[in-house]
C-alpha cells in the first residue's frame, strides 16, 4: 500500500506542476464541445434522444475529458522508462501490480477532478443538477477513468517513443470514443456500426454517464442499456484492464 500510495502522489505532484496538462485535458474538450456541438445544433437532431445536440453532446465530451486525461497521464510512463525511473521502480522489492494500481489511481484522481470541472459546466447544456446526479456520474466517470488509464498503461508498457504511444492511442482510443455513443447514437447508424458500438465497452460506459447524469428522467436514457448491465460490462472491461497490465508489468525486465 506504501508503494501505491507513493506512485499516486507521484501522478498527482506532476499534475500540479505541469500545468499545461490541464489546459490540454479540459479546455481541448470544451472547445470541441462548443464548436461541434454548437454548429451540428440546427442541422442534426439525434433520433430518439429528445435533446438537442449541444445536449446529447456534452456526456459524450464529459468521456473525452477522461480520455484525453488518460492518455496524458499514461504517458508518462513511456517517459519514465526513457528517463530510467521506471527501471528503479521495477528492482525494488513490491508487487508489480502495486506499481500498476499506483499509477492507475493516480491517473483516476486527476481524471475525475479534472471531469468534475467540465460536469459544473451541465447548466449551461440544458443538464439539471442535484446532489444525487453529481454523486452518481462521480463514480461512473471513476470507474470510466479507472478502465480508459489501464488501457492506456497496457499500451504505454508495451512501448518506448512517445510517438509510438500518441499513434497507437489515437488509431484505438479516438475510434473507441466515436463508436460508444458519444458522438452520434446508435438509433439510425448503419447495420455495421450498429453492432460495432454494441461490441464497444466505451458505449455501456457512455450509457452509465448518461443515465446518471438524467437520473429519474428517462428522457435521454431511451434506447440505451441498462444501469445494471452498462456498470457490469464497464466493471468488467476495467478488471480485464487491470489485470492484462499487471501481467505485462510482472513479464516486463528491470
Amino acid at each position: 500500500m506504501l508503494a501505491v500510495a507513493t506512485l499516486w502522489q507521484r501522478e498527482v505532484i506532476r499534475f500540479v506542476r505541469q500545468r499545461s496538462r490541464l489546459v490540454g485535458a479540459l479546455v481541448q474538450p470544451i472547445v470541441f464541445w462548443l464548436l461541434l456541438g454548437g454548429g451540428l445544433t440546427a442541422s442534426f437532431r439525434p433520433a430518439g434522444a429528445g435533446v438537442g445536440y449541444l445536449e446529447y453532446f456534452y456526456p459524450g465530451v464529459l468521456a473525452l475529458v477522461l480520455l484525453f486525461t488518460a492518455i496524458f497521464a499514461t504517458i508518462s510512463t513511456v517517459e519514465d522508462r526513457r528517463a530510467g525511473f521506471l527501471q528503479g521502480v521495477l528492482v525494488a522489492p513490491v508487487p508489480r501490480t502495486a506499481i500498476v494500481l499506483g499509477q492507475a489511481l493516480g491517473g483516476v484522481t486527476l481524471a475525475v477532478l479534472q471531469g468534475l470541472l467540465f460536469l459544473a459546466l451541465a447548466p449551461l447544456a440544458g443538464v439539471a443538477l442535484d446532489a444525487a446526479r453529481v454523486a452518481a456520474v462521480t463514480g461512473v466517470m471513476a470507474l470510466l477513468a479507472f478502465a480508459l488509464v489501464n488501457l492506456g498503461l497496457f499500451i504505454a508498457w508495451r512501448l518506448e517513443s512517445t510517438q509510438g504511444f500518441h499513434a497507437i492511442m489515437n488509431l484505438l482510443l479516438i475510434p473507441l470514443w466515436l463508436l460508444s455513443g458519444a458522438f452520434f447514437p446508435a438509433a439510425g447508424a448503419p447495420r455495421a456500426l450498429g453492432w460495432l458500438m454494441r461490441v464497444d465497452p466505451l458505449t455501456y460506459g457512455m450509457a452509465a454517464l448518461r443515465r446518471c447524469l438524467y437520473l429519474g428522467d428517462a428522457r435521454a436514457a431511451a434506447g440505451l442499456p441498462g444501469l445494471g448491465l452498462s456498470l457490469a460490462v464497464l466493471g468488467g472491461f476495467a478488471l480485464a484492464t487491470l489485470a492484462g497490465t499487471a501481467l505485462l508489468a510482472r513479464r516486463t525486465a528491470a
